[in-house]
């Protein structure tokens, strides 16, 4: 318990600087009361409709594409940096990853996941 102290002590010094700052900021703050005050609006265009708006999947499933082939562009950077230092065996790694990258990516392609423009429809002969 003897070596608690320093942590408690920083706990409450910024308990004391949050308290403070927000003490602060609503004594010299300013305070508006127009109507337009509240009103949300973003780029100063006023918005329209309802914020409870429904996303297709699509957008979910392009933005976790993102973050994947991300990391992996930040995997192939670090292994280029050491690539010298690996040899042959960091090369041949590195062309494993590559051709998984690639595989995933045919299959997420022939599987429809990046086609954005909906399925035509057959015409019946």
């Amino acid at each position: 318990m003897a070596q608690m102290w320093p942590i408690i002590v920083y706990f409450f010094l910024a308990l004391a600087i949050v308290a403070g700052m927000m003490g602060v900021s609503y004594v010299l703050g300013q305070r508006h009361h127009e109507r337009a005050t509240g009103s949300p609006y973003e780029a100063g265009i006023v918005s329209e409709g309802s914020a409870q708006v429904r996303f297709s999947a699509k957008f979910y499933l392009t933005a976790m594409f993102f973050v994947i082939f991300d990391l992996e562009a930040v995997f192939i950077y670090a292994w280029a940096i050491s690539a010298l230092t690996l040899g042959w065996s960091g090369y041949l790694e590195i062309l494993f990853f590559i051709v998984i990258l690639a595989a995933t990516l045919v299959y997420l392609w022939r599987l429809g996941a990046l086609d954005w423009a909906p399925k035509a429809r057959r015409s019946r002969s």
